[in-house]
């Protein structure tokens, strides 16, 4: 039986002080979307059984994960309908140098309690976010109400779970030497994209790696090799960390070579082959590949296209194939009904572009002063490994920019 996530409140006397913390602690440079507060006045607190399970079930699906995009790099005719075209569509077709243990492999699947138990929405394959939340905002909020500073009554073992940057640290680490530099590829005009990098680059630094920041077009491939042309910075790149999503890269000017990324032999975090199993029109593709599934049919909610759906329909919600954060989500209730109408006009329009998912039963995680919020538990995994927990929750269905970042920790068992 799933035991649902418990909120722990923050005392209002000790806020202050811990959100500041996060900002400056955890990268959290961005704790505003308009007049709303990101930073949670709350903790999430799962038991270790949970963590657990939660842990084994992404596992599986991340193994999963990575046999489909082996199949689906032989399987061309598929990606069409998967929402691949126009410039991306070559290539994806000629991709080389994609060998599963020459890179970094990370993902990050979202879990929702449920009224049917723990279910997926999605895995972020391609460049998930909530890295520094995962790892630095969890050792925050432990000691503030594990050990008790600042006036906060201890509650007792609270320990975050696995920090995702030591999991990457240490797959580049089996693959380039120290001193070796790494290129942390970002819209570097975007403060909540460079908060990420900085905070992955910080660490790698104090790891004996050399790093640098670029945009995707400061980056040039010859022969399979990255080379830098940032003025200072010059000269060959050992490996790449990108946070840019592969899609947009063709909305680059012709001859910045962006279709070097396909085929660098460099150690990348991830390498283009992630976008195949990014698109959540992935189900719809599942039967034509031949392959035992097991995980991801029994996690994820029933997935269509969306002129199967009645224009009555309410038990089905629409999603963009390639939409992030939770954008573009049409959960009634959740959302004004005329940008509910908007969306479903666009999926019936752009077919290709959209995807129709059955609607779960959230059950919202509660408070001991009886506040109530949905959540949504992401779970890490880097090379097909457990490799951390980060959290949003929010007041309504869709658990989109406005939600709020929460930190997870691990209530240890009791004697």
């Amino acid at each position: 039986m799933m035991t649902l996530p418990r909120l722990v409140l923050i005392p209002a006397a000790a806020y202050a002080d811990y959100r500041y913390e996060v900002i400056f602690g955890a990268y959290k440079w961005d704790p505003q979307v308009r007049d709303a507060n990101t930073v949670s006045r709350h903790a999430a607190v799962i038991t270790r059984e949970t963590a657990q399970e939660l842990n084994a079930m992404a596992e599986r699906l991340s193994a999963e994960v990575m046999v489909m995009e082996e199949a689906l790099l032989t399987r061309p005719e598929l990606h069409k309908a998967m929402g691949f075209g126009g410039r991306m569509k070559k290539p994806l077709r000629s991709m080389e140098n994609c060998r599963r243990e020459h890179h970094v492999r990370l993902m990050r699947f979202d879990f929702h309690p449920t009224d049917h138990g723990w279910k997926i929405s999605e895995v972020n394959s391609d460049v998930p976010g909530g890295l520094a939340e995962a790892a630095a905002l969890p050792q925050i909020a432990a000691r503030y109400l594990g050990t008790g500073i600042h006036g906060v009554k201890p509650l007792g073992v609270l320990t975050p779970g696995e920090n995702p940057a030591e999991h990457l640290l240490r797959s580049f680490q089996k693959k380039l030497a120290p001193g070796s530099r790494i290129a942390f590829v970002h819209a570097t005009s975007y403060a909540d994209d460079r908060q990420v990098m900085q905070f992955l680059s910080d660490y790698f630094q104090a790891n004996d790696f050399r790093t640098l920041f670029a945009a995707p077009d400061h980056l040039r491939f010859r022969d399979g090799k990255a080379y830098s042309i940032l003025t200072g910075e010059e000269g060959p790149v050992d490996g790449i960390a990108r946070f840019f999503p592969l899609e947009w890269l063709e909305n680059l000017p012709r001859g910045s070579g962006w279709q070097g990324y396909f085929d660098c032999a460099a150690p990348c975090c991830n390498h283009p082959a992630a976008v195949l199993t990014q698109s959540k029109r992935l189900p719809l593709v599942w039967d034509k590949l031949g392959l035992d599934l097991p995980a991801w049919k029994a996690l994820l909610p029933e997935t269509r296209e969306p002129k199967s759906i009645a224009k009555n329909q309410e038990d089905f919600i629409y999603k963009p194939a390639f939409g992030r954060v939770g954008g573009g989500i049409s959960i009634k209730g959740a959302i004004p009904e005329k940008e509910r109408q908007k969306i479903q006009r666009a999926a019936r329009r752009q077919k290709r572009l959209w995807v129709a998912q059955r609607m779960f039963r959230s059950v919202p995680a509660k408070s001991a002063d009886g506040e109530q919020f949905h959540m949504c538990l992401g779970v890490f995994t880097v090379d097909g490994t457990a490799a951390g927990f980060y959290a949003r929750i929010s007041e309504t269905l869709r658990i989109d920019e406005h939600a709020q970042d929460i930190p997870v920790l691990i209530e240890e068992n009791k004697a």
